[in-house]
């Protein structure tokens, strides 16, 4: 005898199983893009202008009756993802307006950008390779687009996580009118004496790779004058921003950084003043160990990429 199951049931079996025995897209970020579909913020894509390409950018404003800052959000090695997007939109419910440019526009099959990648690792071997300079000329284009825009009161910072750590310190030493840099777990350029505005870090005492940075970013930043107060989470690893939400996080300590260096980012973004000229303070907890800036975030030098 057949037995005939019901058309629903094959269905309704195919949603047991594991993302990754269903679709390609596994890296998909479920958890941070119903955080972004449950949100009262207003998101948009916006093309921007960097020379001769073209430069996709997510958007989100706050819901404010003054005008507000903006902030100029990095996305990680892994491109303009779900969390990034996520991050974005939780920024911008502090009272700020974020630009976060998809750094793979136009790098991606079909010129797409970072969605249209087929694998995580794809995109991490294409922001791999990215220009530095053209890395910086996006960044610009976005910094002047929000720095524009009829809602923005003129202050701008920038953020950068993983990779883009590195690159938010790389920006802090091109452009002259932030009033801010948060670098999350990225290592300082070899020049800094170009750095104008103060430089936050953020470090997991579980990164060593990263955390080797801090000591000699630390006396480059005092011997030129200028402010780097860096702060280390103990037991927390590289990425705690993004596994410290996400549900698969399996160390408590990496919840517990994000949720402290949170609220550190929120306190120094609400305290952020005009654009000026660095001083010098002293950093709350470097590490000792010293490696040459030259490289980035994910270079050979730092070990394997994560």
């Amino acid at each position: 005898m057949k037995i005939r199951l019901p058309l629903a049931l094959p269905f309704a079996l195919a949603s047991l199983l594991p993302l990754t025995l269903l679709s390609p897209a596994a890296h998909a970020q479920d958890w941070a893009k119903a955080h972004l579909d449950a949100s009262p913020r207003h998101h948009e894509y916006v093309p921007l202008h960097s020379g001769s390409r073209t430069v996709q950018a997510f958007v989100v404003y706050p819901e404010v009756k003054d005008k507000a800052p903006v902030v100029v959000l990095i996305h990680e090695i892994f491109g303009l993802s779900d969390w990034a997007k996520s991050m974005a939109d939780e920024i911008a419910a502090e009272g700020y307006i974020v630009v976060a440019p998809d750094l793979l526009s136009g790098a991606g099959p079909n010129g797409g950008g970072s969605d249209a990648f087929a694998s995580q690792d794809d995109r991490v071997k294409a922001v791999s390779g990215l220009d530095a300079a053209g890395v910086l000329s996006d960044l610009d284009a976005a910094a002047d687009y929000g720095k524009k825009l009829p809602a923005a009161n003129g202050k701008i910072a920038v953020i950068g996580f993983c990779w883009g750590g590195g690159k938010s310190f790389a920006f802090a030493a091109h452009r002259k009118d932030l009033s801010a840099a948060f670098v999350f777990y990225g290592p300082g350029p070899s020049d800094v004496t170009t750095v104008t505005a103060p430089v936050y870090g953020f470090y997991g005492g579980n990164d060593a790779r990263i955390g080797a940075t801090i000591a000699p970013t630390t006396e480059a930043m005092k011997a030129a004058g200028k402010t780097y107060d860096p702060v280390t989470y103990d037991g927390a690893g590289h990425g705690f921003m993004r596994a410290g939400e996400d549900p698969a996080n399996t160390n408590p300590a990496n919840k517990t950084a994000r949720d402290q260096a949170f609220t550190r980012l929120t306190k120094l973004l609400h305290e952020m003043g005009p654009a000026k000229s660095a001083s010098v303070v002293v950093p709350s907890n470097p590490s000792v160990a010293e490696l040459p800036q030259t490289a980035d975030c994910h270079d050979p030098a730092f070990g394997s990429k994560k």
